[in-house]
């Protein structure tokens, strides 16, 4: 059961980070062909590993780990190739989600174990 968690956590945070790559693309390329099509295929490649997450963990584990990985991902790629600032607000509530998400699988976990 433990290596299914681990492969459903995979599979979310793959869909979080191809939904950053989606966004990314299309601030970063110019040609439209390019970029629109970068977008459609990373966003697809999103929800396939979002289906698979699901298939091994609850909704809400495959939700918000997929959301944190895309909110870290996006504001670190924004960081490091657009130069965006990032307040220490910024890295005071990513600290919060991950906590949060942490904390979220853990009671999930519990719960489901107890009431097997």
């Amino acid at each position: 059961m433990a290596g299914n968690d681990q492969r459903g956590y995979a599979w979310a945070m793959a869909a979080g980070f191809n939904a950053a790559m989606a966004a990314i693309s299309a601030k970063l390329l110019s040609p439209l062909f390019l970029k629109y099509g970068l977008v459609v295929l990373f966003n697809a490649t999103m929800w396939g590993c979002y289906v698979n997450s699901l298939k091994a963990l609850t909704s809400l584990q495959a939700t918000v780990t997929n959301f944190a990985t895309n909110f870290l991902s996006s504001g670190l790629a924004g960081f490091i190739l657009f130069e965006e600032p990032l307040p220490s607000k910024w890295f005071a509530g990513a600290i919060c989600i991950i906590i949060g998400v942490f904390v979220l699988s853990k009671s999930s976990i519990e719960r489901k174990s107890s009431s097997d």
